[in-house]
């Protein structure tokens, strides 16, 4: 019989009988978890599924065939002797060796005894006798003529375990096998069937933690398969691999100047870094050191790719010259594209990158939300920016230069992320400076050291030989953080300090329009910053009638509303589709695949908004993909209105454009008056401009004595709200509103009047 003994370590487990430091078998019980418990329980796993048995889920009881085949065979006869056990196994077992029956008999033979003990009578023997044989020859027969070898076998079990699955087990640690048992919910269940740990011992390591949920045998099983299919997937593996970071001494931009030769010397490893530094350790020197680092990467000659603000998106020839297919599976994807990795002048170079790039996207792969046609799209990202930045980083590169790719500016995309992780695993020191703090960076990675100052600095190019150097002075860096404490969640907000808004259509009584029309915007319920951007509430109203058919005071009311702000619009229509557009002939280049195509915009020399600023540009164009986007005019992708939205708003009234340009996102916003008094139809185009410029941010306000429909004739759902203040007046002639007097309601008898509605008081 064998005895049970202790380890002293874990791969003592592997290790042949006649090489344990004591002669034995291990009966472990693991209920704690960490990363060098996951490495020894695969290795045990594939060692039980090639020399042992695993058993996931608990032994099944012989059911109804199993013990009519073993009564057939056996017959019923029982004898507690270990010569009878030794006849039967001879028999049910004819594999084993007469020394494996012996001991196998024996072990038996002491299993049921200990049960005699405990008071169970000869028939509870017999039941138990014929279980464990149904298990030795449907779970355990491919083991038990390898009891008592020099390699022990394994045995590896997976959940709560119940009494005579144990006894089983302690039949064949007697006869030679090595058990573990994984129970991922503790102890307590086990003591209670050995409360004194008379069959197995539990395994006491440091800084064990409960079993993650999602851990299992057939986890790790699909581990195994997964990584069985990278090495076809991979082919010949580099000679050689990334040193990332182990080197350096924590010193920021220091430890980035160290040359290649003072990192490392073992031919094996390129010794590169990954580092990204947050803020300014001082902000006087910052931009000098940042030009000084250039420099000495210079002398160094060492190669320098500086990208800043953001890598600009593939082109459409880019993105073509990337040779792909339909794909069905992840593997048949990756071996696929992974071929158009090409750098012919270094096979060794080509082999990392193809090695490297597999690694990246097999681990973007296990994203939860990600699928085949996302990681495919990601990929030929990837494809391209190597394709692009590889002749600057890898010309004529030999073992063991290190270029650099210099990245200044939050990295605020996941594909840019993700392809900085590809290239921190190559020969390239990767550099990441976030100057702002404010800037919102998505790049995470366990190999990306990380450094963060207090300081935050707004910078927007990276300075070198070919870029106007601006170094501040002291004064000038006192008043920025002056700047930053008056205008940082104060609810103080300087000149233009947002470049980006998005519009919150507010539902207003009647009265309510005339007391938030000329306010600012950060006084109007429902406003507010996030991060860069600002939600600012917005009226986009249609006002249908005229209350008591009053006329003087109709038009005194709509003359009150007529800030310096606001812009006119009094002959119907506005906009015509027979006026000469210049932009109508260009608006299919303009927008294809769902997109607006804002480089080729910008590039049009009839492009009329190049004057302005590239913040308001931007603006502009966001607000035409979305208006595109949320297709609220009717016809949108039908018949080619998208080519017609684009012509329109890029097109606008130079009036119109002014306040756009003007527009500052916390303070009074423009607006836009429309009178339309008799039976004219308003334009497609005067509907896409007023949906356009709500977008944007002005307030807009239909006036419509006679009710008739106007814009709402060409929206697809109402985004508009309308007020029904009286009766319908028509053929009326809107007035000059310099000869209208001033409306007195607006400052006093209007508010009183919204006062009483909201509590219903008809007196002071």
């Amino acid at each position: 019989m064998y005895e049970h003994k202790k380890i002293q370590q874990l791969n003592d487990f592997f290790l042949n009988y006649s090489a344990r430091h004591e002669k034995g078998i291990y009966f472990y019980r693991i209920n704690g978890y960490n990363e060098q418990i996951h490495t020894f329980v695969r290795a045990y796993f594939e060692k039980a599924r090639t020399s042992g048995v695993a058993i996931i889920g608990k032994l099944p009881n012989p059911n109804e065939k199993q013990l009519s085949y073993y009564n057939e065979i056996m017959g019923q006869d029982f004898m507690p002797q270990s010569a009878f056990f030794q006849e039967k196994l001879a028999k049910w077992l004819p594999r084993m060796s007469k020394s494996q029956r012996v001991k196998m008999a024996d072990s038996i033979y002491d299993c049921l005894t200990v049960l005699k003990q405990m008071g169970k009578n000869d028939n509870m023997l017999k039941n138990a006798y014929i279980k464990f044989m149904c298990w030795l020859y449907y779970k355990f027969e491919p083991i038990v003529n390898r009891l008592g070898m020099e390699e022990v076998p394994k045995i590896l079990y997976e959940g709560e375990i119940g009494n005579y699955e144990l006894l089983m087990f302690s039949v064949l640690a007697g006869c030679g096998c090595d058990i573990v048992l994984l129970q991922y919910h503790g102890d307590e269940n086990y003591k209670k069937l050995d409360g004194r740990d008379y069959y197995s011992d539990n395994l006491k390591l440091d800084h064990l933690e409960a079993f993650p949920p999602d851990f299992s045998l057939e986890k790790i099983m699909q581990e195994i398969r997964e990584e069985k299919d990278n090495e076809r997937l991979y082919g010949q593996r580099a000679a050689i691999s990334p040193c990332t970071n182990v080197w350096i001494d924590g010193k920021g931009l220091e430890d980035c100047k160290k040359s290649v030769p003072e990192r490392g010397k073992d031919a094996r490893f390129y010794y590169n870094c990954f580092i990204c530094i947050y803020g300014a350790e001082d902000k006087l020197t910052y931009l000098n050191e940042l030009y000084q680092l250039q420099l000495e990467l210079k002398n160094q000659k060492r190669k320098i790719l500086i990208v800043e603000a953001r890598m600009a998106e593939p082109t459409t020839e880019e993105i073509g010259a990337i040779k792909r297919r339909s794909y069905q599976t992840r593997d048949q994807m990756l071996a696929d594209i992974s071929q158009n990795i090409r750098f012919a002048s270094n096979n060794e170079l080509q082999r990392l990158m193809h090695q490297t790039f597999l690694d990246v996207m097999l681990e973007e792969a296990k994203l939860p939300d990600m699928n085949l046609n996302k990681l495919t799209n990601r990929a030929v990202y990837l494809l391209c920016w190597m394709k692009r930045y590889q002749s600057g980083l890898f010309a004529g590169w030999q073992m063991p230069a290190v270029a650099c790719f210099l990245y200044f500016g939050a990295c605020a995309g996941n594909k840019e992320a993700l392809f900085l992780k590809w290239l921190s695993r190559l020969p390239v020191d990767v550099m990441i400076f976030v100057p702002n703090l404010n800037d919102r960076c998505v790049l995470k990675d366990s190999r990306l050291y990380e450094i963060h100052y207090q300081d935050s600095m707004s910078v927007r190019h990276f300075p070198s030989e070919n870029t106007k150097l601006h170094m501040g002075t002291a004064a000038y860096h006192a008043e920025r953080e002056l700047d930053n404490m008056m205008y940082q969640d104060s609810g103080i907000y300087r000149n233009r300090q947002y470049e980006k808004a998005i519009s919150v259509t507010l539902q207003t009584m009647y009265e309510e329009i005339a007391i938030l029309w000329d306010q600012e915007l950060k006084y109007r319920p429902n406003f507010s910053t996030v991060e860069d951007i600002v939600n600012i509430p917005v009226i986009f109203s249609k006002i249908s009638g005229v209350k008591d058919r009053n006329m003087p005071q109709y038009w005194s009311q709509i003359k009150a509303l007529l800030t310096t702000d606001t812009y006119l619009v009094k002959h119907v229509p506005y906009l015509s589709s027979e006026a000469p557009n210049p932009m109508r002939s260009h608006a299919t280049e303009f927008f294809k695949n769902g997109k607006v195509q804002r480089a080729k915009i910008k590039a049009n020399p009839q492009y009329p908004y190049g004057v302005l600023r590239d913040e308001v540009q931007d603006h502009i164009l966001n607000k035409l993909q979305l208006l595109i986007d949320q297709k609220n005019i009717r016809g949108t992708f039908q018949n080619g209105m998208e080519y017609t939205i684009v012509a329109t708003v890029l097109n606008l009234p130079k009036e119109i454009v002014r306040l756009i340009q003007q527009f500052d996102f916390t303070r009074k916003n423009p607006k836009l008056i429309y009178i339309n008094t008799t039976e004219q139809v308003i334009s497609l185009e005067d509907s896409i401009m007023a949906a356009f410029l709500n977008l944007i941010g002005f307030d807009v306000i239909f006036f419509v004595p006679t009710g008739y429909q106007t814009v709402e004739k060409y929206y697809d759902r109402e985004i508009m709200e309308e007020h029904q203040i009286g009766d319908y007046v028509y053929d009326l002639h809107v007035p000059d509103f310099r000869l209208v007097s001033g409306s007195r309601q607006r400052g006093g008898q209007e508010h009183a009047s919204l006062w009483d509605k909201i509590f219903k008081r008809n007196g002071g």
